[in-house]
């Protein structure tokens, strides 16, 4: 038979229908498939997020960026919505008038620092211990991570369990917790369980740490910073081995030296006791102090009392933060055989003298009176930072490398 031209037999066009059907269909369950599996990702240990795309841990340099205004910034928590915030922190609460450091955010120049997701984090904890181990910054820093996910969670999906020592939240569907434990120096010292506020009293055992240490073992993530409480300015009482007379047998050393003691026995620690294969070790460097106005040429200015807004000077640093401590955080760790990863915030930490507590804050449970706050040359904290604030930055960047 002879097919008319520019026509073709219906047996054919069933044929290339029923092909175009199965392919579609072929496309479908690809599709299907394809679609499954990122969700199976998203959900599993693998998990994906675009804005982590464009970070690369190697590649980007967390100190190189700028502190950018964006009024539009959204906040993941407030002082009134999380409930787990210390009072000590909590400056609008405490009458600070402006809100502006609020609303600063770090963009590093040559990468994009992703946003912080909490709905990931609590999926890449799942099954998880997450633990900051320090000082009172490094509190800071955790009510900062409890305060950025807890939001997302139902009220009976959550619990916290607060002690001097260990305090521990609890994401109930995730069977995860995200920890707080107090060793402000790492090593120990006669100051841990019961603080002693006058530093010439302070003794430090530069070379035992086990009593510690006992707490970190089985943890999945470790976060560590130790700097503050070695600033005293004055030589640290030491001692080391096991001396008849106890804490009597201290000697005095430079705090350089006593640090880098100290230092070498958190990390010989973690070499011999982590594994790196269950285990993830960071290390927070030094938040900077703001005590001296003239450092960023407030010749008037009484500490960070009433700044306002971050310097503006690229590479500002001032005399809040030790470079000899930076150069023996960077020696140590970088002999350690377990792999640290360092969570760098001094830099970026350095230009926000507007994120301090200031006088905003309380002391021995009180909100300062006005009597005190009017006397910022005394009471003025240019050490702690309010929350929500440059804490939270912190955690944008653990994030990103986590």
């Amino acid at each position: 038979m002879k097919v008319p031209r520019g026509k073709l037999p219906l047996s054919v066009i069933a044929v290339l229908i029923s092909g175009f059907a199965l392919a579609g269909l072929i496309f479908t369950e690809d599709l299907r498939a394809l679609t499954e599996e990122r969700e199976k990702s998203v959900l599993g240990d693998d998990i994906i997020d675009e804005d982590k795309i464009s970070f690369h841990p190697g590649e980007c340099n967390a100190m190189n960026g700028k502190w950018v205004f964006n009024r539009d910034k959204d906040l993941l928590y407030t002082e009134q919505s999380c409930p787990y915030l210390d009072k000590q922190v909590a400056c609008m609460r405490n009458g600070r008038p402006d809100g502006d450091y609020l609303y600063w955010e770090w963009q590093l120049d040559d990468c994009i620092l992703p946003r912080f997701n909490p709905r990931i984090v609590l999926e890449k904890l799942r099954g998880k211990r997450l633990m900051f181990v320090g000082d009172s910054l490094q509190r800071e820093q955790w009510q900062s991570f409890v305060c950025m996910v807890e939001s997302i969670l139902p009220h009976e999906g959550k619990s916290m369990n607060r002690s001097r020592s260990l305090s521990v939240f609890t994401a109930k569907e995730y069977n995860a917790t995200i920890e707080f434990y107090w060793a402000p120096f790492l090593i120990q010292s006669n100051s841990d369980a019961h603080l002693i506020t006058n530093t010439s009293q302070r003794i430090l055992h530069v070379d035992s740490i086990t009593k510690h240490a006992q707490h970190w073992i089985g943890v999945d993530i470790l976060i560590f910073d130790t700097y503050v409480w070695w600033m005293s300015g004055q030589k640290i009482k030491s001692v080391w081995g096991s001396f008849a007379n106890g804490d009597e047998g201290f000697e005095e050393l430079d705090f350089v030296v006593a640090y880098r003691i100290g230092l070498k026995t958190w990390a010989n620690w973690i070499d011999s006791t982590i594994d790196p294969n269950s285990t993830r070790v960071f290390f927070t460097t030094m938040s900077p102090t703001h005590m001296r106005s003239k450092d960023w040429h407030n010749e008037k200015g009484i500490r960070c009392y009433n700044e306002t807004r971050p310097v503006m000077e690229r590479g500002y640093w001032g005399s809040g933060s030790d470079r000899r401590i930076m150069g023996v955080v960077t020696s140590v760790i970088g002999r350690m055989k377990v792999p640290v990863t360092f969570l760098n915030i001094t830099q970026l930490t350095e230009y926000r003298i507007d994120g301090h507590v200031s006088v905003h804050t309380e002391s021995k449970g009180k909100i300062l009176s006005d009597e005190k706050k009017g006397n910022p040359r005394v009471y003025a904290d240019c050490i702690h930072w309010c929350l929500p604030g440059v804490p939270d930055t912190w955690n944008q960047l653990l994030y990103a490398y986590l």
